[in-house]
């Protein structure tokens, strides 16, 4: 499909098809190493972290300008990912994949508490519960990599949070995704899903491995709304009647394949909105119809596919006239991130949740 910018070149022009490049560059994205000491701030100090077994982080702050970035709440179990969103109390809800939960970080003192338990954990190294998303006070939450196509029980796809421990299967999105093929070359027919998005009476849903974005009704139907060529979709949002969506690129994850594209599930012809985002893995809009992306950070050439992004160059950035600028620099390997007022919150690979104020 042809995507068009009158801010960035063509983006079929400069990515081409990489076999396993797309499962190859998730795996980058979201399993990480042993955490090393953070370094996030937005300048040349840095910021330790908080004790490892206390899941309510001692804070640590730098500024710059008017910025100030906080260490809010560390101790997930990030390693597989971390999906992120606002609940209807204001709290930040983080999926923990590895270990089949879903946490609530309380935004003011970074305490951190168990909201949901119990669900499926990933058979490889990567999956397992991957974002949540409320419609009202209920909760939903997509799960990959638990199917039978990897010797598994459980279901690939949407679910409803019914209570502390259980949950539901609302679509069976695997079954949908081996039945209906996608055109890029995979070896999990279930697919990779990454993000979710509310949308009317369901939810938008990645797929980083099949390159498509699906949509998903509480019904269980399941449709395609995009397919991509090997770009890597990522995070998800909807904005004045639009959809955007964050594309990581290929390796070798050049800042200009870290796009946002915009589109209508109406008319799927992406364009391109902003670029520069070396492995970009999430978009939000912030406050007056500002966007913003989450950059996983420099990839070193050399490291081949499934490599992660090099620790503690992840950014915030800020869509500016097409490009991609830092807000701030550091993070470790973020997956996530959600915007309220003026506050950033970011989830890492590294199991830490960071505050970023006055982004503005």
């Amino acid at each position: 499909m042809p995507f068009t910018s009158t801010v960035a070149p063509i983006l079929g022009s400069r990515i081409g098809r990489r076999p396993r490049a797309a499962l190859l560059v998730l795996l980058g994205l979201l399993v990480s190493g042993v955490p090393a000491a953070a370094h996030i701030s937005t300048a040349a100090a840095a910021v330790p972290p908080g004790g490892s077994g206390d899941r309510t982080a001692t804070r640590h702050t730098v500024t710059r300008e008017a910025a100030t970035v906080t260490l809010l709440a560390t101790g997930l179990a990030g390693a597989t990912g971390s999906g992120t969103t606002i609940g209807p109390d204001g709290a930040v809800y983080v999926t923990e994949g590895q270990i089949g939960r879903i946490s609530r970080v309380d935004p003011s003192t970074g305490k951190v508490s168990t909201f949901a338990d119990g669900l499926p954990t990933p058979l490889i190294p990567i999956g397992g519960v991957m974002d949540v998303a409320f419609l009202g006070r209920t909760a939903y939450a997509i799960v990959t990599n638990v199917g039978p196509d990897l010797g598994g029980t459980h279901v690939v796809g949407l679910y409803r949070i019914t209570g502390p421990h259980t949950w539901t299967v609302v679509a069976d999105i695997g079954t949908w995704s081996i039945t209906h093929p996608s055109k890029s070359e995979v070896f999990i027919p279930s697919g990779v899903l990454y993000a979710m998005q509310p949308y009317r009476d369901g939810f938008l849903v990645s797929d980083g491995h099949h390159n498509r974005v699906l949509q998903v009704g509480l019904n269980g139907q399941v449709s395609e709304i995009l397919a991509l060529p090997d770009v890597v979709p990522t995070g998800l949002e909807i904005h004045a009647g639009r959809v955007y969506t964050a594309l990581a690129g290929p390796v070798p994850h050049l800042p200009d394949a870290g796009q946002a594209i915009t589109y209508t599930t109406q008319h799927a012809q992406p364009v391109v909105v902003a670029s520069g985002a070396p492995l970009l893995v999430d978009i939000e809009f912030g406050r007056h119809d500002t966007l913003y992306g989450l950059a996983q950070g420099h990839f070193t050439p050399g490291q081949g596919a499934g490599a992660s992004a090099d620790p503690h160059t992840g950014m915030l950035m800020r869509a500016d006239h097409g490009t991609f600028v830092p807000i701030a620099q550091g993070l470790d390997r973020p997956t996530s991130f959600e915007i309220t007022g003026d506050t950033a919150y970011i989830a890492t690979l590294s199991g830490q949740v960071w505050k970023v104020n006055h982004i503005q």
